[in-house]
């Protein structure tokens, strides 16, 4: 049989195999250079204070600082909720202590949490759930826990994930976010884990489309051939 004719069979039937997933690639792709990857990142949603931090006289020193709180490995001066805080490192725990009285701050309750995550949303939805997570969400999945989980009842469901120890802004999730997870999970082929882009499934998917487009290539030449032949 002439090598057309394999060809043929060969562009055929590898169509049939890679086809769904070549329309996947695409229908992905059109998605994640269609919206912004600020966009995606939640960037517009939520931003903590850009206001200077000027440490004042009235905040307590350091001694005073390891005296209350021993075993002190580290510890840094921030903004937090428009009021000036301790992050204070010891070898079992980060705490939020108040910079001018020493009051331990955390762990943050659901109270704290509401404000914390208003003063860092920047739309206008009310506030739809809060929760705190003893498990972490898998569009979370490598933050760690405890976490509060701050929903606003806007149109993309966005959701702050928020730490109770050090008030910081762990995440910033929502629909855009997760559809574009959703559709990276079938553009790299990794269905588990959604991080994995050299596995074995897509090296194979992919190697498998490199000979359907040779085998297009080859039929384009040989019609070509035959037209200039005839």
């Amino acid at each position: 049989m002439k090598p057309a004719f394999w060809a043929r069979r060969a562009h055929k039937w590898i169509a049939l195999v890679v086809g769904v997933q070549a329309l996947l690639w695409m229908l992905s792709g059109l998605y994640m250079t269609s919206i912004s990857i600020e966009i995606i990142h939640g960037d517009h949603l939520a931003h903590a204070s850009s206001k200077p931090l000027v440490p004042t006289a009235s905040v307590i020193g350091p001694d005073a600082l390891s005296a209350q709180y021993p075993g002190i490995t580290t510890f840094r001066l921030k903004r937090f909720l428009d009021r000036e805080v301790y992050e204070v490192h010891q070898p079992e725990q980060i705490t939020l202590v108040d910079a001018r009285s020493g009051a331990r701050l955390s762990p943050l309750d659901e109270a704290a949490a509401r404000q914390l995550a208003t003063s860092l949303y920047q739309g206008e939805a009310p506030i739809a759930s809060v929760k705190l997570l003893q498990e972490a969400p898998r569009e979370v999945a490598s933050r760690p826990v405890p976490m509060w989980g701050v929903t606003f009842a806007d149109n993309n469901e966005t959701t702050l994930y928020l730490s109770p120890q050090t008030g910081e802004l762990l995440a910033k999730r929502h629909d855009l976010w997760r559809w574009f997870d959703f559709l990276w999970m079938f553009h790299i082929m990794d269905y588990e884990e959604r991080e994995d882009v050299n596995n074995t499934l897509l090296r194979t998917a992919s190697s498998i489309g490199l000979v359907f487009a040779l085998s297009g290539l080859w039929l384009l030449f040989y019609s070509f051939s035959r037209r200039r032949a005839a």
